[in-house]
């Protein structure tokens, strides 16, 4: 399995935007100007329309991989978006056009729909159900269950082994 591309790592880094720590929920983009200087850093405008349609864009993509919304409730995300094809030496590029405030937001959906079709069923919430954090699984078994061994892993594991020891 080939390392995860440029925009699926931002992915991972919007959908994991949402952190729970010592059971509470930390939103790294509730700050506007966070979320702003976040945009910016990824080629975004940094604009208010711009990170309100990240923080919907965040919250629906986290609800379509987690399988409780349709792909669908992504459209607004692409409205304006078109990719035209450009044929040089190399063969075939495609050049997305899209508004300023839509860019990002559309750059993310893509990377999630490039996921999909290239690598179904790797990118996944957690199975710590007391973790938000999504992974994508580049291995080749595609057996990972957790956003991290060392944490919810282990948590897993030494709850499911507490809970065997006590039924005995």
């Amino acid at each position: 399995m080939q390392a995860p591309g440029p925009d699926e790592e931002l992915l991972l880094e919007l959908l994991n935007s949402r952190p729970v720590f010592d059971g509470v929920e930390r939103d790294r983009f509730a700050d506007d100007g966070e979320l702003r200087e976040w945009s910016r850093a990824h080629g975004g405008s940094g604009s208010a329309p711009e990170a309100e349609l990240l923080r919907l864009t965040r919250d629906r993509l986290q609800d379509v991989v987690r399988g409780a919304a349709e792909p669908a409730s992504l459209a607004q995300a692409l409205d304006g978006v078109s990719r035209v094809p450009e044929l040089d030496e190399n063969g075939v590029t495609w050049q997305q056009s899209a508004p300023p405030d839509s860019r990002l937001a559309a750059r993310l959906v893509l990377a999630w729909a490039h996921i999909q079709e290239h690598l179904p069923g790797r990118l996944r919430p957690c199975g710590n159900d007391e973790c938000r954090l999504f992974l994508l699984d580049l291995s080749n078994a595609n057996r990972a269950r957790w956003c991290s061994m060392a944490t919810c892993g282990n948590r897993m594991k030494a709850r499911r082994h507490y809970r065997r020891s006590r039924a005995r």
